[in-house]
């Protein structure tokens, strides 16, 4: 509750500043201060809705989301979206405007206020309008090819189907999860690997809407492994769902996959931000290869790329995470690399490769912009090297 409030005094002060910065430049806002505040204010309100007001609930004899919650959410985190991108639009323009009239003071200091609110609803609306239609067109299909010492020959060209961030939710149906499942399917892995976050929001409510997941076919399965938004929202109960529809949860464990004569080590573990916590599910690499053949490739399903540095000393070859959603949207994909070592694509860490998926959905605001969702196709190659 303390960290719900101090969030919405957080984002009211913020809206605050934009709000002046606008009015500033703006003749209209000044001359009718009651109207343009009380925009401001239910813009605000508009964006408090669906993060924390939950109006995402569904009729209890029908526990799912009914059209016109699901559009109000969409709405609110649109409104969002939008105030994200303006916030940061808005610093840009103030260093700008500092530095423009520290060089060359303009002759005209109202056209100039006139000219930056256009360039700042403009790169808005650019940055919404594209980061929409990414997000609504779904996620893309990204190849890689991993080499691995030691990888078996009946291993070499193994297909990996890698799904993350998913996050079916406010935004997210059922419709977006029969595309993914189509996509996944499509792509003939012979594993499928559920890497976390798949949902925002309890069991009853969401089971309609994630219901298409039980249709993931591989010859060797489908493993999920927990991701942060799974502890909001009851991870037990949905892991038990997920093993319900057929998917091998991993909890810290590990499975022997083979193929002829042949084997490697798939393991999983829980989510790296109860890892420090003291209970007997904390996320931990070392426990999910206890007990794991010696002398085995083993590849590690891990939500958070930051369990890079308890897999490599657990031995582990290739780690798969999610996460980070690349930074999601432009501007804040320039953001990420600051908070997160690894954060997209392909990365080295000594012995351990890390792949970090970019999300197959979204979450929060409807936005993708410049940063496409995707399902990811991993061919496990053998390092002759």
């Amino acid at each position: 509750m303390k960290r719900a409030i101090f969030a919405i005094i957080s984002l009211g002060l913020l809206h605050g500043f934009v709000g002046l910065r606008i009015a500033a430049r703006w003749p209209a806002a000044q001359a009718h201060p009651v109207t343009f505040w009380g925009a401001v204010v239910l813009f605000f309100l508009l964006g408090l809705i669906a993060p924390f007001f939950e109006v995402f609930a569904g009729n209890p004899a029908e526990p799912k989301p009914t059209p016109a919650a699901r559009w109000l959410d969409r709405l609110s985190y649109l409104a969002l979206g939008v105030f994200s991108c303006l916030l940061i639009y808005t610093l840009a323009a103030d260093v700008v405007t500092m530095l423009w009239e520290w060089i060359s003071p303009p002759a005209n200091e109202a056209l100039f206020d006139h000219d930056t609110l256009l360039t700042l609803a403009a790169l808005t609306l650019l940055t919404v309008g594209l980061g929409v239609f990414q997000a609504a067109t779904g996620p893309a299909v990204r190849e890689v090819e991993v080499p691995l010492k030691n990888l078996p020959p009946a291993f070499d060209g193994f297909k990996i189907v890698q799904v993350s961030d998913l996050h079916i939710g406010p935004t997210i149906g059922r419709r977006y999860a029969e595309k993914t499942v189509r996509i996944a399917n499509r792509l003939g892995g012979d594993l499928i690997a559920l890497t976390g976050d798949f949902i925002d929001g309890e069991v009853e409510t969401l089971k309609h809407d994630i219901e298409p997941l039980k249709e993931l076919t591989a010859p060797h399965g489908a493993y999920f492994v927990t991701g942060n938004h799974e502890y909001y929202w009851d991870a037990e109960g949905w892991c038990a769902h997920f093993e319900g529809m057929g998917v091998t949860v991993l909890e810290n464990a590990h499975r022997v996959i083979r193929q002829g004569e042949d084997a490697i080590v798939l393991a999983g573990v829980t989510d790296y931000s109860i890892a420090r916590r003291n209970r007997p599910d904390a996320s931990s690499p070392h426990k999910a290869a206890e007990g794991a053949p010696e002398g085995l490739v083993k590849v590690l399903l891990a939500h958070q790329p930051a369990s890079y540095a308890e897999a490599q000393p657990a031995g582990f070859d290739l780690q798969l995470s999610g996460h980070t959603h690349a930074g999601q949207y432009f501007p804040y994909s320039l953001v990420i690399r600051f908070f997160q070592k690894y954060y997209k694509g392909l990365n080295r860490h000594g012995d351990l490769w890390v792949y970090v998926n970019r999300g197959t959905g979204y979450w929060g605001p409807p936005l993708r912009t410049l940063v496409q969702g995707e399902i990811t196709l991993i061919r496990l190659r053998r390092d002759e090297g």
